[in-house]
């Protein structure tokens, strides 16, 4: 899909002026609920720009992952980056740098699931515990044609999990199987919870 119609919703003074802040879709619009369409060229200058800002969205908003339909393009890209200090021993369970993942691909490795706490920029002030695979492979390109390819575990498969669901029009909450599980974060953090 070609992005003629791509314009940022917000530029922020002081920064790049080829950067932008972006408007985030909330719960209730229909682009979250879509299958997005696969990136005919990931190095078009249209892709890059999406690409550049929606790593300024993310940072600023601060998000561990975004996208392309939570910036209301129904594309099959997304961006995230998992933030050292949440490693385990597991060698596959890594922190990760600020990632772009074009036309990607992830295959689910084993039958273990595990609950874990997750938010998400489209539904703002809420958390849940939501059933996940603990171990993925998975693979995309960049806007350069860079293969991106990892097998990972923990919160960095989580975050991985949680981003492509939203290329298939999954919200998190779609996935949950307790709704006892289910909150705003105010409200999880005095109550002790995991929000």
């Amino acid at each position: 899909m070609v992005l003629d119609s791509y314009k940022p919703i917000f530029r922020q003074q002081g920064h790049d002026a080829h950067m932008a802040i972006l408007k985030i879709a909330r719960m209730g619009h229909p682009v979250l609920l879509r299958n997005c369409d696969p990136v005919t060229d990931p190095g078009a200058p249209e892709i890059r720009r999406l690409v550049a800002d929606m790593m300024e969205t993310m940072e600023d908003a601060p998000g561990v992952g975004l996208a392309a339909p939570q910036v209301y393009q129904p594309l099959r890209l997304f961006v995230f980056r998992v933030p050292g200090g949440r490693e385990t021993d597991d060698p596959a369970d890594v922190a990760a740098e600020n990632t772009v993942m074009i036309n990607p691909t992830v295959e689910l490795i084993g039958e273990e699931r595990v609950l874990g706490w997750e938010g998400c920029l489209s539904i703002p002030d809420l958390r849940a515990a939501v059933p996940r695979a603990t171990r993925i492979r998975y693979r995309g390109v960049d806007c350069d044609g860079n293969v991106t390819e990892r097998e990972v575990t923990g919160f960095h498969a989580r975050v991985v999990q949680h981003e492509y669901d939203h290329l298939d029009g999954i919200l998190y909450t779609m996935r949950m199987t307790d709704f006892r599980y289910f909150g705003f974060t105010s409200e999880l953090d005095r109550a002790g919870g995991k929000g």
